[in-house]
C-alpha cells in the first residue's frame, strides 16, 4: 500500500513540475530559476522524506555526457571532463551519497543509450513534449536559444519565420524537433559540435546559427571570434533537466531532491555563476543600472573637470613662463656647447693637419731627390735596352743559350725588356705620390688671380690623361657648355683638380664597356659653373661616403692610391671659393660635382 501511494504521489509531483515549468514564457530570466527550484524540490521534501533514500544498487550510477557542449559539458585541454552541467552532478552526488560513472558520447546518439539502458542518467538535456514520452524529467536550468550572424548580417525579429534562411544547429538537439513542428527543416543543416557552427559561421559559411545563448557565450569568448555576432532570441525557451528512462522515478527523486539541497545552501548559486553568469542576454535591469552607474560617473568626472580645468588654467601662465625661460637656457647653453665643440674640434683638426703637414713635406723631400735618379737612369736604360736586345737576340739565334747572372736567357728574354718600363712606370707613380703629398703639405695658397676658361681647362686636363682614358674605357664623351662665364683662380689647380676626378673614374670602372662623361654647365640662379665626372664604375658604398674626402682614406689601396687625390681637389674647390660634392650608388656607378662662383664682371668664355 505505501509503495503503492508512494508511486501515486511520485507521478503526481512529476506531473506538477513538467507543468510547471512548461509554464514559464521564454523571457524569464535566468536569475528567477533559483527561487522556483527550491520552491518545487521543497515541496517535494515536504510530502515524502522517503525520497531522499539513495538506491540500494551496488553498481555506479552511469551518468551520459557529451563531448563537446560547453560549458555544459566538455573535455578541458587536460582531458579532464568538466562544466556546469558535470560539477552540478557531482555536487549532487556528494550530497546524496550517490555513487557516479561518467560516460561521454556524440550528442547525437546520447539519447539512444538512455533510451536502450545503456545509461542510467543524462545531465543536460531540453526538454519536450515529444521527449517526454520515452524520458522523465528533472529541470535544473532554463536555457535561452538565440539567434546568431556574422557582422553586417540582416537583422531577424523573434518573430519571424525561419523558413527560407541558411541556418546551422547541432545534430539531435531540441531546435531539429521544433524545426520539424514549425515546418522551417529544410532550411536547417546539423553539425555534430557547436564549437564547428561557430567556426564555419565566423569564417563566413551559412548565414546563421541557432544555440543555447550561454553556450556560445563561452566558446565565442574562448575561440577568440571577432565576427560573430548575436542577433535575436528565439521564442523559445528550454528547461535543461536531468532525465531518466520512463518510469525509473526513484533515481529521478534523488536527482530533485539533491537539486533542492544545493540550492538552500546556496551551492546551486555558485556552480551557475562560475559557468553560466548572464551570458549573452540583454537585461533590461542591467542596463538601467548601468546607465545609472554611468551618469554618477559621468557627474563626478565633470566636477573633476571643472576643478581641473580651473586649476589647470591658473597654473598655464605660470608653467608657460617657466617653460620659456628654461627652453632660452637650454638654447643658449647648447648654442655655447656647439661653439665650445667646434672651436675644440678646428683646434685639434688644425694641430694635426700642422703636425702631417711638417712631416709630409721633409718626407716628400726626402723621396723626391733619390727617386729623381732613378727616374733618369731608368730612362737611360731603357734607350740603351733597344740597343742591347738586337744584339742578346742575334747572339741567341746563331750560339744558342747562354747565362745572364743565375738565369738563363732563355728564361728570362720575354720579360727582360719590360724591367725597365715597369721600373719607369713605378718611379713616375712615386713622383705622382709625392706630388700629392706636396700639394697636401702646401702651407700658403697660391696665387688665384687668373681669368680662367674651365671649358679650356677641362680640355687640357682630357689630353693629359687620355692615355689612362683608352686603358679604361671605350666610351668617353665630354660635353662642354657654350658662353661658359669664366672664373677667376689658378687654372694649373683647377686642371689638377680635373685630371684627379678622371683618373679615379677611370680606376673605378671595371670593363671597357662601362663609360665616363664629362660636363660643364652654368647654374644662372646662384652664379655658379659646374664641372660634373659621372663613371658607371663600381660606386662607393654609403659607410665610407662620408669619408671619402679624408686625407689618407682610399678604397683602392691596391691600386696605389694614397687618398690624397679627393681631399687635396676638395681643399683647392674651397680656395677658390667653390664645393665639390660626391653622389655615389653602389653598384652603378659615381657622379662628382665641381661648383666654383663665376668671375664677378659676368666675362663669358
Amino acid at each position: 500500500m505505501h509503495q503503492a501511494l508512494q508511486l501515486y504521489v511520485n507521478s503526481k509531483v512529476t506531473q506538477n513540475l513538467r507543468q510547471l515549468f512548461l509554464g514559464i514564457k521564454a523571457n524569464l530570466t535566468i536569475h528567477r530559476i533559483p527561487a522556483i527550484m527550491v520552491l518545487c524540490c521543497w515541496h517535494v521534501l515536504c510530502v515524502f522524506p522517503a525520497m531522499a533514500e539513495p538506491l540500494t544498487e551496488n553498481r555506479p550510477i552511469i551518468v551520459g555526457g557529451i563531448i563537446s557542449h560547453p560549458p555544459f559539458e566538455f573535455l578541458d585541454q587536460e582531458g579532464k571532463f568538466t562544466g556546469y552541467g558535470v560539477e552540478l552532478t557531482r555536487a549532487i552526488a556528494k550530497t546524496m551519497g550517490m555513487n557516479l560513472q561518467f560516460t561521454i558520447e556524440p550528442f547525437g546518439s546520447i539519447r539512444r543509450s538512455l533510451y536502450n539502458g545503456k545509461i542510467d542518467v543524462l545531465m543536460d538535456i531540453a526538454y519536450s513534449e515529444s521527449r517526454a514520452k520515452y524520458f522523465d524529467f528533472s529541470p535544473h536550468t532554463i536555457v535561452v536559444f538565440s539567434i546568431f550572424g556574422r557582422k553586417g548580417a540582416l537583422p531577424i525579429s523573434p518573430s519571424e519565420t525561419l523558413k527560407g534562411k541558411d541556418i546551422m544547429a547541432l545534430k539531435g538537439n531540441v531546435i531539429s524537433d521544433l524545426a520539424i513542428e514549425q515546418g522551417w527543416n529544410d532550411s536547417l543543416t546539423l553539425f555534430d559540435t557547436d564549437e564547428q557552427i561557430l567556426r564555419l559561421l565566423d569564417s563566413g559559411m551559412h548565414e546563421y546559427a541557432i544555440l543555447p545563448k550561454d553556450v556560445a557565450a563561452y566558446l565565442i569568448k574562448k575561440l577568440g571570434l571577432k565576427n560573430v555576432v548575436y542577433i535575436a532570441e528565439t521564442q523559445n525557451a528550454f528547461n535543461y533537466s536531468f532525465a531518466v528512462r520512463k518510469g525509473n522515478q526513484e533515481l529521478l527523486q534523488q536527482f530533485t531532491q539533491g537539486l533542492a539541497i544545493l540550492h538552500k545552501t546556496g551551492q546551486y548559486k555558485k556552480i551557475h555563476d562560475k559557468w553560466l553568469g548572464d551570458g549573452l542576454k540583454p537585461h533590461r535591469e542591467a542596463w538601467l543600472q548601468t546607465i545609472k552607474i554611468a551618469g554618477s560617473l559621468t557627474a563626478l568626472y565633470l566636477v573633476i573637470l571643472s576643478v581641473v580645468f580651473i586649476w589647470s588654467r591658473t597654473l598655464k601662465s605660470k608653467v608657460a613662463q617657466r617653460t620659456a625661460a628654461l627652453a632660452q637656457e637650454v638654447k643658449e647653453r647648447q648654442r655655447a656647447e656647439d661653439e665650445l665643440r667646434r672651436n675644440q674640434e678646428q683646434l685639434i683638426q688644425t694641430s694635426k693637419m700642422a703636425a702631417i703637414g711638417t712631416l709630409v713635406s721633409g718626407v716628400a723631400h726626402e723621396i723626391n731627390n733619390p727617386n729623381g735618379l732613378v727616374l733618369l737612369n731608368v730612362t737611360m736604360l731603357s734607350e740603351m735596352n733597344e740597343t742591347i736586345r738586337h744584339i742578346t737576340e742575334e747572339w741567341y739565334k746563331k750560339n744558342g743559350d747562354f747565362a745572364i747572372g743565375k738565369w738563363q736567357y732563355s728564361q728570362i728574354r720575354e720579360n727582360l725588356w719590360y724591367l725597365p718600363a715597369e721600373t719607369l712606370e713605378a718611379s713616375k707613380r712615386i713622383g705622382r705620390i709625392v706630388n700629392d703629398l706636396k700639394n697636401f703639405s702646401r702651407s700658403t695658397i697660391p696665387q688665384q688671380d687668373e681669368v680662367v676658361d674651365l671649358n679650356s681647362v677641362a680640355k687640357t686636363a682630357i689630353r693629359l690623361v687620355d692615355t689612362s682614358i683608352k686603358q679604361a674605357t671605350d666610351s668617353f664623351v665630354a660635353h662642354y657648355a657654350e658662353d661658359l662665364p669664366k672664373i677667376r683662380g689658378n687654372s694649373q689647380r683647377i686642371e689638377q683638380v680635373i685630371v684627379n676626378l678622371i683618373m679615379n673614374a677611370c680606376q673605378a670602372l671595371s670593363s671597357q664597356d662601362e663609360s665616363i662623361v664629362l660636363r660643364t654647365g652654368y647654374n644662372e640662379s646662384e652664379r655658379v659653373v659646374e664641372l660634373q665626372v659621372s663613371d658607371a664604375g663600381v660606386g662607393i658604398a654609403p659607410e665610407q661616403l662620408q669619408y671619402i674626402t679624408d686625407p689618407f682614406y682610399t678604397t683602392k689601396r691596391e691600386l696605389g692610391g694614397t687618398g690624397l687625390g679627393l681631399s687635396v681637389s676638395s681643399t683647392i674647390a674651397k680656395e677658390h671659393g667653390g664645393v665639390l660634392t660626391i653622389d655615389s650608388t653602389l653598384g652603378k656607378g659615381t657622379t662628382v660635382t665641381l661648383v666654383l662662383p663665376a668671375a664677378a664682371n659676368g666675362a663669358l668664355a
